[in-house]
């Protein structure tokens, strides 16, 4: 059955990305992808299977649950998972070697036998990561159970807070912060062989902050994530919809709930069966756009949670057009950049925020090694 609504997934893109990202990495350091949310909203399995095939040779997840998905269907690349509390299935990690990320002392006291892990370290964003006046003591613990053999220490790392405002003074100080990090560390007695501490817009940026691993999030699915800075990225995802229904109208025609917009002309309206449910933010009402036949409409009322109208104005729409809500920007459709900057929030909401009943189509010379042909729908996992 067709869907009425879909996003159309370009796994070669995705390639294309990876392969620029661990291009620009420095010589030496290895390039993590960031899969987490279902690979940003993507699909976390041809996502991961697409960027292991062009120079990721690791992946980076936030719960034990996607770090399951990714063992289930037969993934075995080393994988880093950083967000958990302290009673999770830890053991089960190190059976199936899991990278584990220590952000407390309590994480560290929770650690079974065999575990190997990377101990964050907060420079400076106050988020995740070990508190500054925590980390000697704890380096020494861990240096401790090393020696024992009761855990391997594989990475020390951090996170950047605002790499993505070039010259922003923060980041030469977590720069800073993390060399002294480094120090305690080995003053302790470790030295792992992995240190990182760049994202997205520090691959692209901030070329000392590259170390032996570099983070590629965001930038994967083809967002620029340095403002100003053009890296040559592909975005990955466009999201498109049908036209259920189409009408004539005169002016003075309310739209939507509260008929909040009044069309001031004979006009067409076209109904796009996606709403609030499956990630049409409800602030793009009377501030979006969508492209219908290669030019730019604006959405008209309110978002609902399963649909919302455009005036289309003119223009000749029969039932079934298709209508691109965003995409690559290669022609009048939006980006997903300019979908965030009309709700007032990030590309990466909008990107993870596509909903669990639209399905997900894969494109693309990438997919076929995992699929077999180079087009399957498949359903989002959660």
């Amino acid at each position: 059955m067709q869907p009425v609504a879909e996003a159309v997934v370009d796994l070669d893109a995705v390639a294309h990305n990876t392969r620029l990202l661990s291009g620009l990495a420095a010589p030496g350091a290895a390039t993590m992808a960031v899969v987490k949310a279902n690979g940003f909203g993507h699909g976390v399995l041809p996502v991961a299977r697409a960027v292991l095939a062009s120079g990721a040779t690791w992946l980076g997840v936030t719960s034990l649950a996607e770090a399951r998905q990714v063992r289930d269907a037969g993934i075995d690349a080393p994988v880093l998972a950083w967000l958990y509390g302290t009673d999770d299935d830890f053991a089960w990690a190190a059976r199936h070697g899991v990278d584990l990320s220590v952000s407390t002392p309590a994480h560290l006291d929770a650690m079974p036998p065999g575990v190997t892990v990377h101990l964050k370290v907060d420079t400076g964003l106050t988020r995740n990561g070990v508190a500054w006046a925590d980390w000697p003591d704890l380096v020494r613990r861990a240096a401790d159970l090393e020696r024992r053999g009761t855990l391997r220490v594989r990475g020390v790392w951090s996170h950047l807070a605002s790499a993505d405002d070039p010259g922003n003074p923060s980041v030469h100080r977590q720069l800073e912060r993390f060399e002294e990090a480094l120090a305690v560390a080995a003053k302790a007695g470790l030295e792992p062989p992995l240190r990182h501490l760049a994202n997205s817009a520090a691959i692209v940026d901030v070329p000392a902050a590259h170390y032996d691993l570099v983070r590629a999030g965001l930038a994967l699915y083809g967002v620029e994530p340095v403002d100003g800075v053009v890296a040559g990225l592909r975005r990955a995802m466009t999201l498109r919809a049908r036209a259920v229904n189409v009408k004539r109208v005169p002016p003075g025609t309310g739209v939507s709930y509260l008929h909040q917009y009044v069309t001031d002309r004979d006009t067409t309206v076209v109904l796009v069966p996606a709403g609030y449910a499956d990630g049409v933010p409800r602030l793009l009402s009377n501030r979006g756009a969508v492209a219908i036949g290669g030019v730019r409409c604006p959405i008209a009322g309110r978002v609902a949670m399963d649909q919302f109208v455009v005036d289309a104005g003119d223009l000749d729409v029969a039932l079934g057009d298709e209508i691109v809500l965003f995409g690559p920007g290669d022609g009048a459709e939006p980006t997903v950049e300019e979908w965030a900057a009309w709700a007032q929030t990030n590309p990466h909401e909008i990107l993870t925020g596509i909903g669990a009943r639209v399905p997900r189509t894969y494109i693309g010379n990438a997919a076929a090694p995992s699929f077999g042909a180079a087009s399957r729908k498949e359903q989002p996992h959660g």
